[in-house]
């Protein structure tokens, strides 16, 4: 199952079941699923994660852009995020290189914003970090009366193997899903504050 593109270029918003076991699929793994790809010697997991938000998507887009906003919802992981402009606000194009504790340990990672159309979609990709891969799709959907659906897509793609897929089913996942869910629930709260919404 794939998560086809609506008219607004967002994500349809019901996420596929965990499965039991790893699956070989299309070119949009599963929600939640270790997926292996034996031909590159990789296994790939994505989480999906979605969120309502009553702001307008230029709202959100905005500040899920700006790095201080980034760190501020991680604040937790001692984040501290660098850009290639040295403005917070990044664009097409633009760097981002991140160090934060995670596990006990202190991880970096740069990523580029790969693909930008404000206020509807962007993407960030894994430039250099602790992944072979990561692509991070951030998607808005308005909806009627003007909300938005909030579309988060990370997939990440480590070596594989038995150590590899059981690391990233068991820890790294479930760990990559809180972290997604706690800073979608920042933006949440941030621009429902900055934007007083009527229905």
């Amino acid at each position: 199952m794939h998560f086809p593109y609506s008219v607004s270029r967002g994500w349809k918003a019901k996420a596929s079941p965990v499965a039991d076991e790893p699956q070989v699929i299309g070119p949009y793994p599963l929600a939640g699923v270790a997926n292996q790809h034996w031909q590159t010697g990789t296994v790939q997991h994505t989480v999906v994660v979605i969120t309502d938000i009553h702001a307008p998507p230029a709202v959100i887009f905005d500040l899920e852009l700006d790095m201080d906003e980034h760190s501020a919802s991680l604040r937790k992981t001692d984040e501290v995020a660098v850009t290639s402009t040295g403005r917070p606000a990044l664009e097409e194009g633009d760097e981002v290189s991140f160090t934060a504790r995670h596990f006990g340990w202190r991880f970096s990672m740069t990523s580029r914003i790969t693909q930008y159309n404000r206020p509807y979609s962007f993407t960030d990709e894994q430039v250099r970090g602790p992944f072979t891969a990561m692509q991070h799709e951030h998607v808005f959907d308005i909806q009627p009366g003007g909300w938005t659906r909030m579309h988060d897509r990370f997939t990440v793609t480590a070596p594989f193997g038995v150590l590899g897929h059981l690391a990233l089913r068991l820890a790294v996942g479930p760990y990559l899903r809180r972290l997604l869910e706690q800073r979608a629930a920042h933006i949440k709260t941030r621009a429902e504050a900055d934007t007083p919404f009527v229905e």
